[in-house]
């Protein structure tokens, strides 16, 4: 159970969430101005805030800050134990918003729909695995040196690192060795599967997690152009590819319009497109919260427009990867079928990481409970001509 004094730093961090800041977002802002505090102090505080909105409807509306701090801390101590301490009925109900259930569309397999219904719920309660990408071929040499890492079969490089140490600060951070990159993020590069020497575009690259892997798998060769509409972005991504040496990248400002930032012909072209981020609510729990149908609406509207603005600068061949971290139907496969059906001249691109025997390889939902990382989905079409 967290301290007095880590409690009255997480209520402070509460009492500053307004309706249009994350919890994440309120925690940087609270250390930025608390320099003082220690990495190991800072991760407990962080932890007991996430832990609060992820049992925020079994707490007492009317008991202190304090005591609902505590009373989540007890709950995710006891749902940890042991989690079927807590029925996947009722986290159905409390866990996350009613109008989820209209949007989601949990795989049949051998199990059951119940089954992963159940296993998705608690899923999302536990804490969030921390995802490492090491180098291209360099992922076994990393895990000896950092010493608590595990690999997996999923992705080529990807570690889960389970050490308390600040990666920060650690030599192999700062001389390039890794970037901390979610498994599904990963994932989404293998998607894409970009070969030395191509040129790509990274459409809506933000800081640049994706354009480094896409950048790490050419082998610095080629090109990645990367585009945002936040500059800021933009600068955090050439100080990431500083630090990794990685050099075969440009950038520009892009605001998503039909106005293209160039008019060059493109290998692939990965999109990554905002969304309701419902696929990241492990690791955000506030966002069950603040996250409605409208928001999946809209942004359902811009991922399809996003798709067919930069469809056409596609080369013959040309491969386009459309990705988002959400699990909403709306934002997956509904915006997929939609854009399939206004571009004739795209055909359904297999993607490497489909499961074999997938009845469409060329569509692949990540489940968080099924790889311990964020729920993604992944379409890739191919220009027939």
């Amino acid at each position: 159970m967290p301290d007095q004094a880590t409690l009255n730093h997480a209520a402070q961090v509460l009492a500053g969430i307004s309706a249009d800041q994350r919890a994440d977002t309120a925690l940087r802002f609270y250390f930025e101005g608390r320099r003082y505090l220690q990495p190991p102090v800072k991760r407990v505080i962080s932890h007991t805030v996430f832990v609060y909105f992820r049992w925020l409807s079994w707490l007492d509306s009317k008991a202190s800050p304090q005591k609902r701090l505590e009373q989540a801390v007890a709950l995710h101590e006891r749902f940890m134990a042991d989690p079927k301490s807590v029925k996947a009925e009722t986290l159905a109900v409390r866990a996350v918003p009613a109008w989820l259930w209209t949007e989601l569309d949990f795989p049949a397999d051998a199990a059951g729909e119940t089954t992963a219904k159940a296993d998705y719920l608690r899923q999302l309660q536990r804490d969030p695995a921390l995802w490492l990408r090491a180098r291209p071929g360099k992922g076994a040499a990393l895990a000896k040196s950092l010493f608590a890492c595990e690999s997996t079969e999923r992705a080529v490089d990807a570690l889960r690192f389970t050490g308390t140490q600040d990666l920060f600060k650690t030599e192999q951070f700062k001389t390039g060795e890794f970037e901390i990159q979610d498994l599904a993020s990963q994932l989404v590069g293998h998607a894409a599967a970009p070969v030395p020497g191509e040129t790509w575009w990274d459409a809506c690259a933000g800081e640049g997690g994706k354009t480094l892997h896409l950048a790490d798998l050419m082998q610095n060769k080629g090109v990645v152009w990367a585009t945002d509409r936040n500059e800021k972005r933009i600068d955090t991504l050439k100080r990431r590819a500083a630090r990794a040496k990685l050099f075969n990248f440009r950038t520009e400002f892009w605001d998503g319009g039909s106005r293209l930032p160039t008019k060059v012909k493109f290998d692939g072209i990965l999109l990554d497109a905002p969304c309701s981020g419902v696929g990241t609510w492990q690791r955000n729990p506030h966002a069950r919260w603040t996250t409605t149908p409208d928001d999946v609406r809209e942004l359902a509207a811009t991922q399809l427009a996003l798709l067919n603005n930069v469809a056409g600068s596609l080369k013959p061949k040309g491969r386009l990867i459309y990705a988002v971290c959400t699990l909403t139907r709306s934002e997956t496969t509904a915006v997929a079928d939609a854009f399939a059906a206004a571009h004739p001249e795209l055909e359904p691109l297999p993607l490497a990481i489909a499961k074999p025997g997938s009845p469409d390889p060329s569509r692949v939902t990540l489940w968080p409970q099924e790889i311990n990382a964020n729920g993604m989905f992944i379409a890739g079409w191919r220009k027939k001509t």
